[in-house]
This record gives structure tokens, sequence and C-alpha cells, in this order.
């Protein structure tokens, strides 16, 4: 037996809740700004994924207006920093909701290094960062969704085998649901069956 619910009859936050804990799991957009006066914004953004390869841009969601999505408004740039495991709690704390004007960067003791074509930092100790321009944002409901294409990628040569990213080297965080995250854990692989007439 199964237990319907409409959407339209439920609370927000309780929707909210059913969805981020069945769409599992959610790769992690560790997302880097720079306010227009200068400052440093650095925070995890769940809803994430590839928009497309050709040209290459990401997306992130922005439930609500946070600075990130402010920044990006403001100054049309941003980086998409890996969030791997290691840096679990400080990825974290970077959630916290800072008053505008707060680096987490600063406040989280999260290190920076300087980006190639883009103004917001890169995460120093994040093994992938993805320097991306404003392409576009859309709006659906109480959140905006934001494009943006690709200009550069800076991968750190520890987690590269033969020139490719090795997963099991990157240790990728992911969001589940509740206060619940994911770790890579186990790795199964198979190829895809080609359709032969």
């Amino acid at each position: 037996m199964r237990v319907n619910i409409d959407p339209d009859l439920s609370d927000g936050p309780s929707f909210y809740r059913l969805l981020t804990a069945t769409v599992v799991p959610r790769p992690i957009a560790w997302v880097s700004t720079t306010s227009a006066d200068g400052t440093d914004n650095l925070a995890p953004h769940s809803f994430f994924t590839i928009a497309s390869v050709n040209p290459p841009v990401v997306q992130f969601t922005s439930v609500g207006r946070k600075d990130s999505l402010r920044n990006v408004e403001e100054t049309g740039e941003f980086v998409v920093n890996l969030a791997p495991q290691p840096l679990f709690e400080r990825i974290n704390a970077t959630a916290t909701d800072f008053p505008r004007g707060t680096s987490e960067f600063d406040a989280c003791g999260v290190e920076r290094e300087p980006s190639l074509r883009v103004k917001p930092p890169r995460v120093a100790l994040s093994p992938v960062a993805l320097e991306c321009e404003l392409h576009s944002t859309l709006r659906i409901g109480d959140s905006t969704v934001v494009f943006g294409r690709v200009l550069h990628a800076a991968v750190h040569e520890s987690v590269l085998v033969d020139g490719h990213p090795e997963i099991s080297l990157l240790r990728p965080l992911s969001r589940l649901g509740k206060n619940e995250w994911g770790t890579l854990g186990g790795i199964e692989e198979i190829a895809r069956v080609p359709y032969r007439a």
C-alpha cells in the first residue's frame, strides 16, 4: 500500500523534505562568488548538475535569494568547487546563514587560491574547480536556477589517473535527506549495451 501525497495540499516544508529525501544522492556545488563590493562568499548548493556539454554549462539552484545568487547577478561570475569528503565539516559550516557581508572563507577557515579566468577565488583544497561566467537564470517559484558557462577547469594532478579524474581520489560528498550526507561507498562498473538490429 502506498501513501498518496498531494503537493498542493501539503505544507511547503514537509513536501520539500519529501523531495530532498527522495531525489538522492545529490552532488554538491560548493559555489564561490565575490560581491560587487569585494566580499568573497562560499556556500554549498545541492541542487546541482550539468546542463550542457557543448557549450559546457553547469547549473545550480538557489532556493530563495541567497548571497550566491545575488553576487552572481551583480558580477556575472562564480566558481563551482567539488565538495570532497575530507572537507565535510567546513563544507557544512559554510551553509550557516551568516549575515550578508560575511565571508565564509574567513569565518570557516577555508583557504582561497586565485582563479585564472574569473574574480571569485577557488577553494585551494578542492580537487576540481570550474570557473564560470553567468549564462542565464530561470525563476521557478521560490527558486532561481543559475546556468554558468565553464570558462576554465582546474584539476589537481593528485586526482588524475591517465589524465582522467579518478572517482576514488575525488571522494565527492553528496546530500541526502534530513541532515544526512552521502560518501562515495561502493562502485559498480558496467558498459552500455549497444543496440544491434
